[in-house]
């Protein structure tokens, strides 16, 4: 039976990628050696690490003034990096999940912390929007995707302060104006790389400005001038990342990816909104996310959640089960989900619902 896997990361990839990672993981461009055995030194791998960093430039379209890092630590360490090294006195945050709000809770350790709006009260079921950002802040910081809850920014905030955000889960997936930036974050396991490396970009020019002393390994500025290399990155990770931005490039890059995001997303929006079964839970339908897409039983069929959850993955549905803090459902469509996948998930809710 064909397998189709919805999970929210560790996550779906090119199915080339996987293949070519595992070759490399054989043997290393014909060196005999394992992928997972050389020297990140090694003159055959700093070509990866160097490809990889340009085809991160041309895909979003980064200016001149920005590096590439591949770092450690997921974005859960990143919480910590970003207000180290950019808060000196006063940080805004857009509090619209789980990520956001553990995100704000990290940076207030560093400073003031302005919390402009939230959406926690309606159980973070649409994008605040209406709201100010402070003009002396040091950064305003967005989670641009919300994998737990379903909501997803679909366009860069104008706001007149420099921004950092996480794109976790959304990278790749839309273009992005990077000069709004001085720091765009994520852990590659969904729509990137296997976990076990994190991609930071960073405005050159917005490092080194805070009075406090930065550990070395939290310091950006380390990285930048070693290029990733200041300690052991992860190997394997970063070149099954380089495999993957091969193969968004060959696809027709962000543009072609968001195409497709918003193809799955309205076919299996469509499909919850009219199946009397389900209903959605984002309450804003603007703000529904074309990465994950969540749902619940409706109230007068709450009791067949489980019988769902069973016939979908008899029927070969994987991961679909909703985080264990809301619960329902969750199909996670990034980048490497095909829309045959998404059709037999939408094929499987219509036999369910002939069912009962």
């Amino acid at each position: 039976m064909k397998k189709h896997n919805f999970n929210a990361g560790p996550s779906i990839l090119p199915r080339e990628v996987i293949e070519k990672t595992a070759q490399a993981i054989l043997d290393f461009n014909g060196s005999g050696l394992s992928l997972m055995e050389i020297s990140h030194r090694a003159k055959d791998f700093q070509p990866v690490v160097d490809e990889a960093v340009a085809l991160f430039k041309e895909l979003l379209n980064i200016p001149e003034g920005y590096s590439v890092l591949f770092l450690g630590g997921g974005a859960s360490l990143e919480f910590c990096m970003v207000p180290y090294n950019f808060l000196e006195k006063k940080a805004a945050y857009l509090n619209t999940g789980t990520w956001a709000k553990k995100a704000m809770k990290e940076a207030k350790g560093f400073g003031e912390v302005v919390e402009v709006a939230s959406s926690a009260d309606s159980g973070y079921t649409f994008i605040p929007k209406g709201y100010e950002v402070p003009a002396d802040v040091d950064y305003f910081h967005i989670t641009t995707n919300n994998t737990i809850y379903g909501t997803e920014l679909h366009a860069d905030p104008q706001v007149e302060v420099p921004m950092v955000a996480d794109m976790s889960s959304d990278i790749f997936s839309r273009p992005v104006d990077v000069s709004k930036y001085i720091c765009i974050y994520g852990g590659a396991q969904k729509n990137l790389a296997p976990a076990g490396v994190t991609f930071v970009i960073v405005k050159n020019d917005a490092v080194g400005k805070v009075s406090r002393y930065i550990p070395t390994m939290l310091n950006y500025q380390t990285h930048i001038e070693k290029g990733s290399m200041f300690n052991t990155p992860p190997v394997v990770p970063i070149y099954a990342a380089l495999q993957t931005l091969r193969w968004l490039k060959a696809q027709g890059g962000v543009e072609e990816m968001q195409r497709r995001a918003k193809q799955r997303a309205d076919m299996l929006y469509a499909e919850i909104d009219r199946n009397k079964l389900f209903r959605g839970t984002v309450t804003a339908h603007e703000d529904r996310s074309y990465m994950n897409i969540c749902f619940v039983m409706a109230d007068e069929y709450k009791d067949l959640e489980a019988d769902f959850l069973k016939f979908a993955t008899e029927k070969g549905m994987v991961g679909i089960k909703g985080h264990r803090s809301v619960g329902g459902f969750r199909a996670s469509c990034y980048n490497a989900m095909p829309v045959e996948s998404v059709q037999a998930l939408i094929d499987c809710m219509q036999e369910f619902e002939k069912n009962h």
